[in-house]
């Protein structure tokens, strides 16, 4: 091979070598910008749902949850599907949590895959007029848990399909 076949061929390599980086650059730049993005989404809609829960809104509450979600309340007792999601959260809001205002903190955002979430949140529930039997306010007069939540995209809509609370105790 001539000195000038070999400029041409380390010219080819050279410039086809940049343009695979450049590709695998902006790819990884598109992924994590989708990312960011579905970050920001589940953060919104979790605010939605501290917003329903603070006007006793069932039905804004429950509309991120899934129609075949399970839902694992604080005392350990699982509900399956939206409408039993709704209803629950229809009558705590009506009883022993009416006029109660919650807050929600995402501790960690974990996507197992791009379409799939799992959401850490510390959560606190004050202005109590009452608790769930067996469950004790802390000394402040809240009830602290650490909630679960797994999202999941579909049709570029994330939906809540499982929901696990979990009483944090002063012991």
């Amino acid at each position: 091979m001539t000195s000038m076949g070999s400029t041409a061929m380390r010219t080819i390599l050279a410039s086809t070598t940049a343009l695979v980086l450049f590709f695998l650059l902006a790819a990884d730049r598109s992924v994590a910008q989708a990312g960011a993005t579905d970050e920001a989404q589940i953060r919104a809609i979790v605010e939605e749902q501290v917003t329903a829960w603070n006007a006793g809104d069932a039905v804004a509450f429950s509309k991120s949850f899934g129609e075949q979600g399970s839902f694992t309340n604080i005392r350990g007792t699982v509900f399956y599907g939206h409408k039993a999601f709704e209803d629950r959260h229809r009558e705590i809001f009506d009883g022993f949590f009416k006029g109660s205002k919650l807050t929600m903190s995402v501790t960690h955002i974990r996507f197992v895959r791009p379409d799939v979430a799992i959401v850490d949140l510390a959560t606190s529930v004050s202005n109590l007029s009452g608790a769930p039997p067996g469950i004790r306010p802390n000394a402040a007069g809240q009830i602290v848990t650490r909630l679960q939540q797994v999202f999941v995209k579909d049709n570029a809509v994330w939906r809540v399909e499982a929901y696990h609370n979990v009483e944090v105790t002063d012991s």
